[in-house]
């Protein structure tokens, strides 16, 4: 079962994904006004048992971001060997990992345009693993992360290039543009470590793989993010942590390939399914 936030004619919904179109679900649950609140309630069981019966609802909608309004969406970075070796510095993956924190709002849905900025055309992709989390925790132990994973999405974790290096440290202001990323399609319930340990992550641009690798190869597990995270802050239900990219982003080639209006890129990953965008220029 797959579940996704929505817009129909202005109104939003939340609701099952199917090939059909969407099933709302969201006018059956009033005490839950949104997905965030479904993740807090421990009850995308409850929508999956309801979705079974009723029929498609809409099948003209927008797909929006999964979860409006996380309190926190922190991404890490430098997550795979060949991803730490294209920073020539002749050292080692690091001891700890790399954390930036992204806004809801520079990230759209699924189908929808990347935007790019007038103030630089050095718009890039990264095609990335969400986990989304489903109950609250400080100090997670790794053998417990798990047990706090509500659902898997995926994130196009786009990025302004020049603009993370305006400063000798952080990469926040590149990583913040209104609309420069993606989350989505839909949320994918977690049940297992075999949707996350050993699982195949590609981004395509205009049908051209560019990355392509596999999260048993992250240089820190999923299980170790949700660790050492919730070490510093409180994970509450409806974080999500991008959970890091392969190489292959368009500003390692030579000449660097840079997004361009009218291209699309798609993220895909085993048993999650697939996040498509487009690109244009910011009006």
């Amino acid at each position: 079962m797959k579940f996704s936030t929505y817009n129909n004619n202005g109104e939003s919904f939340y609701g099952a994904n199917t090939d059909a179109g969407m099933i709302a679900l969201s006018p059956h649950f009033p005490q839950w006004p949104t997905m965030r609140n479904v993740i807090e309630a421990d009850g995308l069981a409850k929508l999956a048992t309801k979705s079974n019966e009723l029929s498609v609802t809409h099948t003209d909608y927008t797909l929006e971001i999964p979860i409006p309004n996380p309190e926190k969406i922190i991404c890490v970075g430098v997550n795979f060997p060949d991803r730490n070796a294209e920073y020539k510095d002749g050292t080692e993956a690091p001891p700890n990992m790399s954390l930036f924190p992204r806004f809801p709002r520079s990230f759209t849905g699924h189908n929808q345009s990347l935007v790019r900025p007038p103030e630089s055309e050095k718009l890039d992709y990264e095609g990335e693993i969400a986990v989304v989390i489903g109950k609250a925790g400080r100090r997670i132990k790794q053998a417990d992360a798990y047990d706090h994973i509500a659902a898997l999405s995926l994130c196009n974790e786009g990025t302004i290039r020049d603009w993370v290096r305006h400063a000798k440290f952080n990469v926040t202001q590149g990583k913040n543009w209104d609309n420069s990323g993606a989350i989505g399609p839909w949320l994918v319930p977690f049940s297992g470590a075999e949707q996350l340990d050993d699982i195949h992550l590609t981004t395509h641009v205009n049908g051209e793989l560019r990355q392509d690798d596999r999260t048993s190869r992250m240089l820190f597990p999923i299980r170790r993010q949700i660790e050492y995270i919730s070490t510093f802050t409180t994970l509450v239900p409806g974080d999500i942590i991008i959970t890091g990219t392969p190489t292959g982003a368009g500003a390692r080639f030579d000449p660097p390939k840079f997004l361009k209006p009218g291209d699309e890129i798609t993220v895909t990953a085993d048993g999650i399914g697939s996040l498509v965008n487009t690109v244009k220029d910011e009006t």
